[in-house]
């Protein structure tokens, strides 16, 4: 029996509110429970006058009605709409036309001729129109981003939908009332504009090649429970002939108080904020939850092999079903997926497969479930291997797993590795918030949570080498991903949606009351970057250090002012030390070596910078520093190895010429830059199998041998530059002058590659002038006004009004460094019949920036409040004075920026766009099934040119 160290206690606030704490709970989480069963967790974090607020759910894809599945993820969608009183600007005459549009859906999903449904949705079109009349389209998110809110968003998955935003702390109680009435009441609001919207979502998922899989996976695994039946988008026929009646209906069943909670975590006071959350949510009646029939999978005892077909390279997947998260079996599978893969360090297939080359990759986890859970195994086979021998190389690792070879080391430093993610996890806000929501979803508590670790730790080699034994037997799904047509496509033509009103400059009451209301503002800090940061000399190194004021975990960064563009061969060379050890070290035993003093090491070249880092416990870092540095002094050539890496590296490049979104990368980078671009300059196939290992060795060997800082994040700096000043050298080498990059102008061509797939994504890029620092508020403002989140101009008029598209935005980029240019890119991803209006619209939309007094005034004061409110800790105290020095500023720049939006204008950001974006000519990218390209429209935005995967790529 394992001895509880974490245990509820229950106290009483001085209102004489109830909560449960838990106790050596570092966090300090309260957990309140109102009278009408809504929990509320709420915890202090004040890193900035800022709170994470999560809103859970405990509903998902699991709970839709089987002849309306998408459902859950659809009401997501409608949450957004506002109600009687958010988003109408009249809302009996809406009420009405509402009420008609739902009837008519009814009427709609009942028909079963094919031209009568046609007909009964050119009516819901025409009263979709007149209810637009009334409708204020995205008032929430205005109201929102009103509140200097940032990261709005919301998911559904299995067992949960989940509603985010982080607010301001002064704006909690403006944001409980917005909160309050949307889960006090649902209206579906611009209903057919958002279904199409995520139909497009549903098209997308199309080309997703993990979804593809994943779904493949869970129907197999699950062939009874909905985990596997019902998938989180539904079934597309499902969401053409969708019902308001049931989503109305799922609403009011699920979405009660004691089916949901609120999740607090920031700066505030524990007292206020319970009577602030019970004064707007506790009146909301509790509800008793529908009854939920218990559906349970018969044991599988049988391989089931499912084969798909997709464009991307051949991977196979394995997967064994387990009990739902936080069973014992369910930690002993986690546990053995961590002894086959821990982070690519030191499981059984990160050295026996990963770091060999025996195959491209392969990679174990575990995930567990409200409802039952897996464990999975993925391997992508070379070009010369199939599918069967990957499988088979994957099941051998866990025969060696069975038989117990692995070491007594291993399970300790998993636990380790469990606690430090863990650490890392729970210092930020949102970490600590994202842990708790999830603990109420899986039905767990707070203690159980915390307790978790403890029985990790008892879990012997023994327990795990007999589960391993029953648990791993011929009862398994196979999926083979073969790279071939995926002959399920569904491809669909656009349903002739006519475009509603958005109206813009209405606001409804509600809206104008919360921007009525005054709240103490709160005064934007800007940090000292000299003050906060520790800097010394050791021998010819400067060294900084900034205290890591929350935990024992500390870093330490070793950083070199030159990258790829000083020497093409840099990024090879540390990637091929991966897989060479040392005259004392074997490869594998480097990465065990590191594993078991818990460090990891990180190697970032850029084109610019190399960055080597280590992160870990502070009391072992000093063993991190002496085993790296070992390593790279003493490397050892070999050149078998190394032959290796080269035929890896070639059949990954092969691979990525198969992956759609890196197609898009490679395709949208030679539309911005050309073939004269960096992303082309790489080693070629000859240069890679001519060269000798020893010329990428010498360079790692002599690394320290050129100038670089140090910076260390942790609590004891003196007894750091004790230690680390034994492996400063001297500067005797100096690095070659930098390449410089030809950065031509967009003039206007388009740029087309064919793939198969349902979308078509289309991404314009513009040249601008080189960065000008006194351009950086109305840049701000711009993209929070114009181009991009939910309530921005873009948005509405693309996917709220004319539902062309799921995607869609307006970016301008300003450029890092000074002397080099901004950019501005827009993009698009729809139906292939949609591309032309789409791209129409969005021609309209940049010909003249729109003025809309209300939405700007909204954009700037949320502009604002963001940076009032936003504080920079941690390692960013340190890397933004990196960043920053690139443009030719020392201070916190966010004063400036600051004091630019306070006194902006509309005619300021329009003079802005008049002279820095309207005049720019675009290039376009545009990738999709070329079938389905309307090439006289495309030919109409430029010079048009099909470019192959050989052109993009450059091999």
């Amino acid at each position: 029996m394992i001895e509880r160290r974490y245990k509820e206690t229950i106290h009483t606030d001085k209102n004489n509110y109830e909560y449960i704490t838990v106790t050596h709970d570092e966090n300090k989480v309260r957990i309140y429970t109102l009278k009408n069963g809504l929990k509320v967790f709420l915890a202090q974090n004040f890193d900035a006058p800022r709170i994470q607020t999560f809103i859970p759910v405990r509903t998902g894809s699991n709970n839709d009605p089987s002849d309306n599945t998408g459902l859950a993820h659809y009401l997501e969608h409608m949450m957004f709409k506002g109600t009687s009183k958010i988003g109408t600007q009249n809302w009996e005459k809406e009420k009405v036309l509402i009420d008609d549009i739902s009837d008519l859906y009814e009427q709609h999903k009942a028909e079963q001729n094919p031209e009568k449904k046609k007909e009964i949705y050119k009516k819901i079109d025409e009263v979709s129109q007149k209810a637009s009349e009334f409708a204020i389209a995205n008032e929430y998110d205005k109201i929102i981003s009103s509140l200097g809110a940032s990261g709005t968003n919301a998911h559904t998955w299995f067992d949960e939908t989940v509603y985010k935003n982080n607010i301001p702390n002064n704006e909690l109680e403006k944001w409980l009332k917005v909160e309050k009435e949307r889960f006090t009441e649902l209206v579906l609001r611009l209903f057919h504009t958002e279904l199409e919207s995520v139909y497009e979502e549903f098209n997308r998922s199309q080309d997703n090649d993990s979804r593809l899989v994943n779904d493949a996976l869970m129907k197999a695994l699950f062939p009874t429970h909905p985990n596997g039946q019902q998938t989180t988008l539904g079934n597309p026929e499902h969401l053409k002939n969708p019902s308001m009646k049931a989503i109305h209906k799922y609403f009011n069943e699920y979405y009660v108080p004691n089916n949901y909670a609120m999740v607090l975590v920031g700066d505030l006071d524990f007292e206020e904020t319970i009577q602030l959350v019970d004064q707007y949510f506790g009146s909301i009646p509790y509800k008793e939850l529908p009854k939920k029939e218990v559906i349970l999978e018969q044991p599988m005892t049988e391989i089931v092999e499912r084969t798909l077909y997709s464009p991307t390279t051949p991977r196979v997947q394995l997967a064994w079903r387990t009990d739902s998260y936080g069973s014992k079996q369910a930690m002993l599978a986690d546990i053995i997926a961590h002894i086959l893969s821990n982070r690519g360090e030191a499981g059984l297939l990160d050295l026996h497969i990963n770091q060999t080359q025996k195959m491209l990759w392969a990679q174990a986890y575990s995930l567990g479930l409200k409802n039952y859970g897996f464990f999975s195994i993925v391997a992508v086979p070379k070009e010369n291997q199939t599918l069967k021998e990957a499988r088979e190389m994957v099941l051998q690792e866990i025969e060696l797993v069975k038989k117990g070879e692995f070491p007594d080391w291993m399970l300790p430093s998993i636990i380790n590795d469990f606690k430090i993610q863990r650490m890392k996890g729970l210092e930020t806000a949102e970490g600590l918030a994202n842990n708790l929501y999830d603990t109420y979803i899986k039905g767990r508590t707070w203690e159980q949570e915390l307790n978790e670790m403890d029985e990790y730790s008892a879990i012997t080699k023994e327990e795990v080498i007999a589960f391993a034994n029953t648990f791993f037997k011929d009862n398994y799904v196979v999926i083979n991903k073969e790279k071939g047509v995926n002959d399920q496509l569904l491809r669909v033509e656009n349903p002739g949606i006519t475009a509603v009103k958005i109206n813009r400059n209405a606001q409804s009451d509600f809206l104008k009351e919360i921007l009525n209301e005054k709240t103490p503002e709160i005064q934007p800090e800007f940090i000292d970057y000299q003050k906060e940061i520790t800097t010394d000399v050791i021998k010819d190194k400067k060294i900084s250090f900034v205290k890591n004021k929350y935990n024992d975990i500390a870093q330490v960064h070793f950083i070199f002012p030159f990258g790829s563009d000083n020497d093409r061969e840099l990024g090879i060379s540390t990637q091929i030390l991966q897989y060479l050890g040392t005259d004392k070290f074997s490869p594998e035993d480097l990465k065990k070596e590191f594993f078991k003093i818990g460090i990891t090491n990180d190697f970032k070249t850029t084109s610019n910078q190399l960055l080597i880092s280590l992160s870990g416990l502070e009391e072992n870092i000093q063993q991190g520093v002496e085993l790296l540095q070992h390593w790279m002094k003493n490397v050892q050539p070999d050149q078998e190895i190394y032959k290796q890496f080269v035929e890896t590296i070639l059949e990954n490049r092969e691979a990525g010429k198969k992956d759609k979104n890196r197609i898009m990368t490679a395709l949208t980078n030679y539309t911005k830059l050309g073939k004269g671009s960096r992303f082309l300059d790489f080693l070629s196939k000859d240069e890679l199998q001519n060269a000798k290992v020893e010329e990428f060795t010498e360079r790692i060997k002599n690394l320290f041998k050129f100038q670089y800082q140090i910076f260390f994040y942790g609590k004891d700096f003196e007894n750091f530059k004790s230690e680390i000043e034994n492996f400063v050298e001297l500067q005797i080498r100096t690095i070659a002058d930098p390449k410089k990059y030809p950065e031509p102008e967009t003039t206007g061509s388009v740029y087309f590659t064919n793939y198969d797939m349902v979308q078509m994504e289309m991404s314009k890029i513009g040249k601008g002038h080189n960065v000008n620092i006194e351009n950086f508020g109305k840049i701000n403002v711009f993209n929070e006004y114009f181009g991009r989140g939910l309530s921005s101009i873009v948005f509405q008029e693309i996917r709220e009004s004319k539902s062309l598209a799921y995607s869609a935005y307006v970016s301008y980029a300003p450029n890092g460094e000074l002397g080099h240019p901004d950019y501005i890119t827009t993009y698009i991803a729809t139906q292939p019949d949609k591309l032309q209006i789409a791209v129409d619209t969005m021609t309209e939309l940049m010909d003249e920036l729109p003025e809309v007094t209300i939405q700007f005034e909204n954009a700037k004061k949320s502009a604002l409040k963001q940076i009032a409110s936003t504080r920079i800790t941690r390692t960013n105290i340190f890397f933004n004075t990196l960043r920053l020095q690139k443009l030719g500023i020392t201070h916190d720049f966010r004063k400036d920026i600051y004091r630019q939006i306070e006194s902006l204008t509309f005619e300021d950001v329009k003079q802005f766009y008049q002279s820095e974006i309207k005049p720019i000519q675009f290039n376009t990218a545009i990738i999709g099934k070329k079938d389905n390209l309307n090439l006289e429209a495309v030919k109409q935005m430029g010079s048009f040119k099909e470019v192959n995967l050989e052109e993009i790529f450059g091999y």
